[in-house]
Formats: C-alpha cells, sequence, structure tokens
C-alpha cells in the first residue's frame, strides 16, 4: 500500500481541504495523474497520484480539512490490484464512516476533542481560529459560529471573548426567549447597567449564515437574487487578508513614472519577442527587474519579522499575484535577480497559465520574498495592495498610460503609470519606502539594459 498525504501548499500553510476526489475506490490511478482537489489560503489545485495503481482506501471525505503530511488515502500498487482493492473498500464504509465522529464528545472531553467535534459539526476551522482557541483556552462548543454552515470564525472568537456572545446553541436560547418572555423584565431590572442584554438579536444573523435561504423571509429584508455559499479558496483568502491587516502595520506610497523609455523599447521589440518566443512582452518584467535591482539596494524591504527579530532573505524571490476565477494565487520567480527580461517573462506568462489551468506545483507557491500586484493589466491606475504575510512590503502596479505632461517646462504627451508601495510600517519607515520605490522609479525612466 502506497500512502497518499495531505501537501503542504505553502511555508505558512498548516492544513488544507480535500474540495474533491477525481477518482473513485476500486479505479485505477496512473503516477502523476490528478487524484484529488485541495484547496488552501494559498493555492485552489489538483494534487497528482504519487504513484501507479488502484485506489484502494479514501480515508479522508470530500470537505474536509485536515493537517499536512495527513493521510488521505492509499494507492495498492500493481496491475493485479484492483480485485483485493475493491474488496478492501467493499469493507471500508463501516470504518470510514463519519457516525462516531459526528457523535458529540463527553463533557470531560478534552480541548483537542471538542476542536474537532465542533469542526465536524460546524464545517472547517481555519488554523488562526484553532490557535487563538488553544492560546486562549476556549471551548469551541461554548462558542456560536456566524461563518457559512454555522462556522466559528475569528470574528466569532474575539466577540466571545468581549463577552459579547452567549453560549448555548442558537435554537434553544431562541425558543426559550420568546416561549418565557416574563423573564426578562427581572433581568433588565436587576442589571440595568449591564448592556449584554442588546445581544440579544444577535442570533439572528447567526441564523441568517446557517439558514442563508430564510434571510428573504425576514421583517424588513430586501428579497435575495441569490444565495449561495463562499468557497472554499475564497475563505482561506479572506482570513489570510484580515490576518495580514491585523499583523502588519499597513502604509502605501504612491509614486508617478514615466514609462516612455520602456514603452518604445517594448513596442519596438514586441512583434519579434512574439515571433521568437512564442509569448508577448508585456511591461511586467521590466518592473520585476526594476524591483529586485531595488531589493539588492533596500535589502530590509526583502526581509521578514519573526516576533522581534529581522530575517533577512538571501534570495529574491518575488511572488507574482495572478487573477483566477473566484480566488487569487500567488506563485514565486525563484532568484528573480539572476533572470533578464527574456527568462522573467518567460516565467510570468509559464506561471500565470499553469495557474490557472491548476498545474502548480507545492514548491511554486512558497517561499516568496517580495510580491508584486499587477492591477493595471485591468485597467487600474493605482491601489493599495495588501501585504503578503510573512513578508513586509508589496509592490502594486498600474496601467502605462499616455497623459500631457510638463517636461522642460513645455507640455508633451508620455507614457505614465503610478506604482504603489504597501509596506509594514512596524519595520519600513515612509523615508526608506520612498527611496526604495525611487531606485525602481530610477532604473525605470532610466532603462538602459538590452532586451533579448
Amino acid at each position: 500500500m502506497i500512502d497518499v498525504v495531505m501537501p503542504q501548499m505553502g511555508e505558512s500553510i498548516v492544513e488544507g481541504t480535500l474540495t474533491k476526489w477525481l477518482k473513485k475506490p476500486g479505479e485505477r490511478v496512473e503516477r502523476d495523474e490528478p487524484l484529488f482537489e485541495i484547496s488552501t489560503d494559498k493555492v485552489d489545485t489538483e494534487i497528482p497520484s504519487p504513484a501507479a495503481g488502484v485506489l484502494a482506501e479514501m480515508l479522508v471525505e470530500e470537505g474536509k480539512t485536515v493537517g499536512i503530511n495527513t493521510v488521505v488515502g492509499r494507492i495498492q500498487d500493481g496491475a493485479s490490484a484492483a480485485a483485493p482493492a475493491l474488496a478492501a473498500v467493499a469493507a471500508a464504509p463501516p470504518v470510514v464512516s463519519p457516525a462516531p465522529v459526528y457523535a458529540p464528545p463527553p463533557a470531560a472531553a478534552a480541548p483537542a476533542a471538542v476542536a474537532v467535534a465542533v469542526e465536524d459539526a460546524a464545517g472547517p476551522l481555519s488554523p488562526l481560529v484553532r490557535k487563538m482557541a488553544r492560546e486562549n483556552n476556549i471551548d469551541l462548543n461554548k462558542v456560536r459560529g456566524t461563518g457559512a454552515g454555522g462556522r466559528v470564525t475569528k470574528q466569532d472568537l474575539e466577540a466571545y471573548m468581549l463577552g459579547g456572545q452567549s453560549s448555548p446553541p442558537p435554537p434553544a436560547p431562541v425558543q426559550t426567549a420568546v416561549a418565557t418572555p416574563v423573564q426578562q423584565p427581572p433581568l433588565a431590572v436587576q442589571a440595568p447597567v449591564n448592556v449584554p442584554l442588546p445581544p440579544a438579536p444577535a442570533p439572528a444573523p447567526a441564523q441568517m449564515s446557517v439558514a442563508p435561504r430564510e434571510i428573504a423571509h425576514m421583517p424588513g429584508a430586501a428579497p435575495a437574487l441569490k444565495v449561495e455559499p463562499m468557497s472554499t479558496m475564497r475563505q482561506k483568502i479572506g482570513e489570510h487578508m484580515v490576518f495580514s491587516k491585523r499583523t502588519s502595520a499597513h502604509v502605501t506610497t504612491v509614486h508617478r513614472v514615466d514609462m516612455t523609455k520602456v514603452a518604445k523599447i517594448r513596442e519596438k521589440l514586441k512583434g519579434h519577442f512574439q515571433q521568437q518566443y512564442g509569448i508577448g512582452l508585456t511591461f511586467l518584467p521590466f518592473v520585476v527587474r526594476a524591483a529586485t535591482a531595488a531589493l539588492r539596494q533596500f535589502p530590509i524591504v526583502n526581509s521578514s519579522i519573526d516576533g522581534t527579530n529581522i530575517i533577512y532573505h538571501r534570495d529574491l524571490n518575488v511572488g507574482i499575484a495572478v487573477a483566477l476565477e473566484g480566488g487569487l494565487i500567488v506563485p514565486v520567480i525563484r532568484n528573480a535577480d539572476e533572470r533578464n527580461i527574456v527568462g522573467l517573462q518567460r516565467a510570468i506568462a509559464d506561471l500565470a497559465a499553469r495557474a490557472r489551468s491548476r498545474q502548480l506545483r507545492p514548491d511554486e507557491v512558497q517561499g516568496g520574498t517580495f510580491s508584486i500586484s499587477n492591477f493595471g493589466s485591468y485597467g487600474s491606475l493605482f491601489a493599495t495592495p495588501v501585504i503578503n504575510q510573512p513578508q513586509v512590503a508589496i509592490l502594486g502596479v498600474g496601467a502605462v498610460t499616455k497623459e500631457p505632461v510638463v517636461v522642460d517646462d513645455a507640455i508633451a504627451i508620455r507614457s505614465m503609470m503610478y506604482l504603489s508601495l504597501t509596506f509594514d510600517h512596524r519595520l519600513i519607515d515612509g523615508a526608506l519606502a520612498d527611496q526604495f520605490t525611487a531606485k525602481v522609479k530610477s532604473v525605470l525612466e532610466g532603462w538602459s539594459e538590452e532586451v533579448g
């Protein structure tokens, strides 16, 4: 038997959600053939089979979130394994049956068991929620989840710790409050100063998230056109973004760059580039090249924070944000400073294409030390991107547009672009951030490097 494990899809990823099995028990699978799909906060992708054989066991059902390196299934290798595999699968259901897992834990269960029970009953828990619960010794059974399907979110834990969330299961308090309204006046008389009474409407949001189809029937609610749960990838992205905003002191500086010189080089070479290399020549590799020059000059922008320590990274691994249908991923160009414009453009095109076709490898979405978001490809002039943790800065690239600009006291038409650097003010001050961005601007405006 060959174990199939949940891979690590990023250095900060500790778990993943198995969203879909692409093979059924007893079916033949070839080595490197897609076997199942997973979703994390960094990637939503297909995982290839580690060996050829027959899928004998599926130990993790679809929709479950498990830690990295957890065995999710087993493959019986060898061409003659089909019959034994089918027999094993036939006997498997009683073992894999979710019934024992869904059974409520005993009252004296340990916190870890409680966390598992809550996850089974109310959807997968994020690593952040688990960590907060462990660090604050919180029994997750007492926290009312307002996420999709009753899932406990970070906000639910924060509300619970602040005392603004009641602990009993949602149905019971609602029934009791309606059946015995006489109990409310004594509470108001005994504790008029205590504000926790207003949270009585709190069950309403929880019920909305648990049963979204009932939203349209609530008094005063506008009729919903459509209600659907967030995808696992969307939820993970949301958690990662909120975690980043809570972790880093975000500040953004914006510089306007004259891209006329680069635009003329690109216009001159793009036909030849397409013909020789089979890909288009964009502005992005020029920006990456200029950014790596600035990162060499200001290495603190290529660092990360670990507690009260600064980690200076030796390699310049630049992550490029790629928009997907319903999500976002940041594949990494390793040692980006060692590549010329041709090498960078090839890497960008290759990673973007394989990201959209769900063919990225685990090592291609981890190890980034600095990120670039090219929102200009959609026409945006500038934005304030969120830092990709645990990095300390991200460069936003706006659209290149022709504008009237004053040059030597005369009005001229120039190709202009806005660069926005979002940086972690815990480590980087405004002056250094501006010096870094000014270096990127200087390289682009005075471009002198030959293009292949």
